[in-house]
């Protein structure tokens, strides 16, 4: 194994120059769910591609029928390394700013924060210029840089590819042949993406997939998620008049819409939590004993959980512990209603439609698909006359459960080790990553999902954030897990 703490030492020094390298990229709204940041996204895929060009991989940003993907391959000395080829994947796209109002700082232009006599403290401004002064004597790794995409998840990627960069410019080129792959449409379901996969088959089937897009465990523990939920995102529209009626001529005999739809959205769950679809639990298989044990011994703090978000009480599935509603039980959502007057005031009207969108996370053996029809079943059934409804499918995927003998595991748990002298915890997410259950169907692949973020980071919400500690870490982390794969052999 190659001697790294050359490269540590390296990306140490240059920790200025790689936190300016994600502040450029920060400033590039790459919002996928707006097609007003189409060329924004395209800007984002070519900087990418020109810094990896630079670091010597072989990139292009490719069409994939919505926002580009970006594919970068590196081979040693120009050949393929047998056993020693792995695959990266990250995704440029962020989510949209609002509620604008909320931020403390513009969302696109990047400011690194620290914490002082109990108030936040603005160490550096980057938003015009290319390159802001940092003053001097100030510890980088008790600040955080605060923007849109800070943490997801292009600080996540920028570990890795500033890893990279650390190991060409010290040892002259890379351990191993690598090849990445970064998506522009994974925070909008990556609907293009299965179908990029299957087209590229050959060239993207590598040894094992390398995911940064989920969290450490806490802020000094890193941790190695082996388990992702599934999803199942539905949009419903109930239609019952022919027009908006007035709730005083019609208020009554008339149906009204939203009463219908919060009736149906209202009975997806029982007292207990547990949601009521016919057949939703049939494929959920229980707990392994070992794996709660060893997740029990966590000490996870239900009270600092609930508590970093105002709440106090679980509200999720009785008879369930909180680490256990995220991993590994299905969860029902309701993520937003819309119907009738929301302006300011009152309009007194029956609204001709009203609609929802629900999100299922799902786990290991619930076909998505079959759950889909179950739902809407579910709902048609409830649809009084005088109404109609329509559904619109944005995203399904599959849960992922890695087993404890995947042959790379040990390497990566041993990397973190190193790096953070403590035990990797190998813990659930209760997210969905559907490039994780795509890599498997489609490449053959298991994905190894190390992150380097934080539950408080703010992801998807105003004033996300991202520990340069984090970045610091997740960086270092990369250069030895390269060293690791390196040295195994067939």
């Amino acid at each position: 194994m190659a001697e790294v703490s050359p490269i540590l030492a390296f990306a140490e020094r240059n920790l200025e120059s790689s936190l300016e390298r994600l502040c450029f990229l920060l400033k590039l709204p790459t919002v996928s769910t707006d097609q007003a940041h189409s060329n924004d996204c395209l800007a984002g895929a070519q900087w990418l591609v020109d810094e990896l060009t630079a670091l010597g991989f072989d990139a292009s940003v490719r069409p994939t029928g919505g926002h580009p993907a970006v594919v970068a391959h590196y081979r040693p000395n120009g050949t393929y390394v047998p056993f020693s080829h792995v695959f990266f994947y990250g995704h440029y796209d962020v989510q949209p700013v609002d509620p604008l109002d909320e931020w403390e700082t513009p969302p696109f232009e990047p400011h690194i924060v620290r914490d002082k006599d109990g108030h936040s403290e603005i160490v550096m401004r980057h938003a015009q210029a290319d390159k802001a002064e940092i003053p001097r004597k100030t510890d980088l790794r008790n600040c955080r840089i605060v923007a849109r995409g800070a943490q997801d998840d292009k600080g996540q990627l920028m570990t890795f590819l500033e890893a990279v960069r650390a190991w060409i410019e010290v040892e002259g080129r890379l351990p191993l042949a690598v090849t990445i792959l970064i998506e522009g449409e994974e925070e909008v379901g990556s609907p293009h993406l299965r179908c990029f996969l299957e087209a590229n088959r050959e060239e993207l089937s590598h040894d094992v997939a390398l995911v940064c897009d989920t969290n450490m465990w806490d802020r000094e523990t890193p941790a190695i998620s082996t388990r992702l939920r599934g999803l199942l995102a539905e949009e419903i529209i109930v239609t019952g008049p022919s027009r908006d009626l007035h709730s005083g001529l019609y208020g009554g005999p008339a149906r009204n819409p939203i009463r219908v739809l919060t009736r149906i959205l209202g009975q997806l769950h029982d007292d207990d939590g547990r949601i009521t679809i016919p057949g939703f639990y049939d494929d959920v298989a229980p707990l392994p004993s070992d794996i709660k044990a060893r997740w029990d011994a966590l000490n996870f703090s239900r009270s600092d959980f609930l508590g970093e978000v105002g709440l106090s009480r679980p509200a999720g599935e009785a008879g369930f512990s909180i680490l256990e509603q995220l991993w590994s039980r299905p969860s029902c959502d309701i993520n937003g209603i819309v119907g009738g007057y929301t302006g300011e005031g009152t309009k007194t009207v029956i609204a001709a439609k009203a609609a929802a969108k629900i999100s299922f996370r799902l786990v290991p053996n619930q076909n998505p698909e079959a759950l889909r029809e179950a739902f809407r079943d579910f709902v048609r059934r409830r649809i009084p006359n005088d109404c109609t409804v329509e559904f619109i499918d944005h995203a399904a995927s599959l849960a992922i459960d890695i087993p404890a003998e995947n042959r790379y595991l040990k390497h990566m748990v041993r990397a973190l080790d190193d790096e953070f002298s403590r035990p990797t915890v190998l813990m659930g997410c209760g997210a969905s990553i559907p490039i994780a259950a795509s890599l498997r169907e489609i490449l053959g692949m298991d994905s190894l999902m190390i992150g380097f973020g934080l539950p408080d980071d703010r992801i998807h919400s105003p004033n996300e954030k991202y520990e340069i500690s984090s970045f610091y870490h997740g960086i270092r982390s990369w250069i030895r897990i390269l060293a690791e794969l390196a040295a195994i052999r067939s």
